[in-house]
């Protein structure tokens, strides 16, 4: 990304880490941990005045399981009557309240332990998992995400079609192609 933290990529006149607090704090269901790893003093100001906890990553370098792990205790010492968690990335900038608030309806009709988001050939984050997969969760290791935990479990997750998820700004170029359709929409 050229030293700039994808967190600070502004959609819509925010940035995409505040977008997706935002988002998760509109849907008025529980705490809202953010983890913070690299660029931790740049991107914390985008989230003044939220109601929020944030967590220190200090091994954000070994994959995204530690940033899972290290919210996921968080979120477990403060609120450990907790029955289920959602799981947001930042950089999926096309991720609604529209969306999540479906995703918590869909979980409630049809009851199922898992209910992540399948876009291209993947089911993946956002994601919702119940609290009976919240120690598999931690046993998560290195660049292994919910992902993994969603595989094995295909028999307890509903799907919730959301082909923008595809959308994943990880690079300079996905940034620049991301900005190159918005501004033909």
């Amino acid at each position: 990304m050229g030293g700039e933290p994808k967190q600070l990529i502004t959609y819509k006149g925010q940035s995409l880490i505040r977008r997706i607090t935002e988002s998760a704090l509109s849907l008025q269901r529980g705490p809202v941990v953010v983890v913070l790893g690299a660029n931790r003093e740049r991107i914390l100001p985008e989230l003044a005045g939220l109601h929020i906890t944030v967590v220190d990553n200090p091994n954000w370098p070994t994959g995204q399981a530690s940033s899972l792990k290290t919210g996921l205790a968080a979120l477990y010492i403060t609120h450990k009557d907790i029955d289920s968690v959602l799981v947001l990335h930042t950089d999926q900038p096309l991720v609604s309240l529209g969306l999540l608030l479906h995703m918590l309806e869909v979980n409630q009709e049809e009851g199922k332990g898992i209910v992540a988001c399948r876009y291209d050939t993947q089911i993946s984050v956002p994601a919702l998992f119940g609290r009976q997969y919240i120690n598999e969760l931690l046993q998560l290791e290195g660049d292994k995400g919910v992902k993994w935990v969603v595989v094995r479990h295909r028999n307890d997750c509903s799907e919730v079609p959301f082909e923008a998820g595809a959308i994943d700004l990880d690079s300079r170029r996905d940034v620049e192609m991301f900005a190159q359709v918005q501004l033909s929409v």
